[in-house]
């Protein structure tokens, strides 16, 4: 018998399910690359409980792949390509004991890693029957940390059909993000359109050629699209809405995304790779107020710090002690502001800049150094400072060519006149390299 998860995408199989590079695919064509991979797995012996990589692009043979190790109820490890010593350290941690590659062609190719994954997690999958999701944090301030969840609980957030949709899967099926859009769209029978790149033009050419609706993506993404004009390039009326998430949202950004795409929706979400996607509702399409779900979910906020308590929360982390209280609350070290329901999540606890005692959002003087003529992009760091203890570095991307010195110069004079002293850049670097991850989240530890 098929998972149920795939019972039900027998009920769209004359519908869309993806678009990749061209082509479009079926429900239908999808459930026999399931079946093609299913073969592929018995003749391998990859065998219930075992820990098994999923490696290569975001492409349908991947998303099929998922979808039968999800009913063969491995331990998948998803994996994008990634350098040599990341790769030989991420199935370390992992234990992984089956690597499986696919590429765009659909060539599979499997071997066995001669390890065996003994960890108490997977035991606790393997008593109960159950598949399992690794997901390895971004590691943008430290090593990564690999979360394991329970698949099946999972699964279980995707309710009954209601709208199906045209979204863009813009993060990879390495991201809760990216494995969140696909199981939710599939199990709606709407259609996921996938990109080989993840570039401001290739991901609106893709919106124009396939009639996105709906692009979740990330604020470092959607300044890069504001500063290529790339949504002026292509047409965007079939757009309904954007969803930003993984990290704060310059408001000068929002602003700016709302005068380029006016008639579309932009919404906050929120999530973490230990806990899920929560359901969320913004204020407003130019406010950063947000009102966190309850379904499946509870937080409470304990010295500004959000603690989430999630149905579908992780069983604990393969290298890393879990942060959960004896309540099952999770410390997901995000500041926040409250206004009544309202929660603003002002940044990490890790970024929090200590300049004097007194403290510096990064995300605030980004917003403020994008206002700034000639600025394109700018990542907001501390710097140890023997007098104050931290000062204020900005890294900042120029729109043109520009003496640094001016640059200097115009963005203390511009930010000392709409922050506080303590708040205004002491370091100011121009630099043409990328500020972010291949996420596109910003990396502070590098600006």
């Amino acid at each position: 018998m098929p998972h149920p998860f795939l019972a039900r995408l027998e009920s769209f199989r004359d519908s869309e399910a993806v678009a990749f590079e061209g082509r479009s695919y079926r429900y239908e064509d999808l459930l026999r690359l399931v079946d093609e991979w299913r073969g592929f797995l018995d003749r391998h012996r990859v065998r219930p409980g075992e820990v098994v990589t999923l490696e290569g692009a975001y492409s349908p043979q991947a998303c099929a792949g998922l979808l039968a190790l999800i009913e063969r109820g491995v331990v998948v490890v998803p994996l994008t390509a990634l350098p040599a010593a990341k790769r030989a350290e991420f199935l370390d941690v992992a234990e992984v004991e089956v690597v499986v590659q696919v590429d765009e062609g659909g060539v599979h190719r499997c071997e066995r890693t001669g390890r065996r994954a003994d960890h108490a997690l997977y035991g606790e999958l393997r008593a109960a029957g159950r598949p399992g999701l690794v997901l390895f944090s971004s590691g943008t301030t430290g090593r990564s940390k690999a979360s394991v969840l329970d698949f099946d609980k999972v699964l279980a957030r995707y309710g009954e059909p209601t709208r199906p949709s045209r979204i863009l899967s813009f993060l990879s099926l390495d991201h809760i993000g990216g494995v969140n859009t696909l199981l939710h769209t599939l199990s709606q029978g709407g259609t996921v359109v996938t990109v080989a790149e993840r570039t401001p033009e290739a991901v609106f050419a893709a919106i124009a050629e396939h009639r996105v609706q709906i692009l979740p993506t990330t604020p470092t993404f959607l300044n890069m699209v504001l500063i290529s004009g790339a949504h002026e390039r292509y047409a965007t009326d079939s757009l309904k809405l954007v969803t930003y998430g993984t990290e704060p949202m310059p408001l000068q950004t929002l602003r700016r995304l709302g005068e380029a795409l006016p008639g579309v929706r932009l919404k906050q979400t929120y999530g973490l790779s230990e806990l899920g996607i929560l359901p969320t509702r913004s204020r407003g399409d130019d406010t950063l107020w947000v009102k966190l779900g309850s379904a499946g979910f509870e937080h409470r906020i304990v010295d500004n710090i959000l603690w989430i308590r999630s149905e579908m929360a992780m069983l604990g982390y393969l290298n890393a002690p879990a942060p959960f209280d004896e309540e099952g609350f999770f410390n997901t070290q995000d500041v926040v502001e409250v206004d009544g329901d309202w929660v603003r999540i002002l940044g990490r606890n890790s970024e929090i800049i200590n300049v004097g005692g007194e403290k510096v959002y990064p995300s605030e003087v980004e917003s403020v150094l994008l206002e700034v003529e000639n600025i394109a992009e700018a990542t907001v760091s501390g710097r140890p400072s023997p007098v104050t203890g931290m000062v204020v570095k900005a890294t900042v991307q120029l729109v043109e060519d520009e003496d640094r010195r001016s640059v200097t110069r115009r963005v203390r004079e511009y930010c000392g006149r709409r922050l506080e002293a303590y708040k205004v850049p002491v370091l100011v670097e121009v630099s043409a390299a990328p500020q972010h991850s291949e996420r596109y989240k910003k990396i502070r530890s590098a600006a």
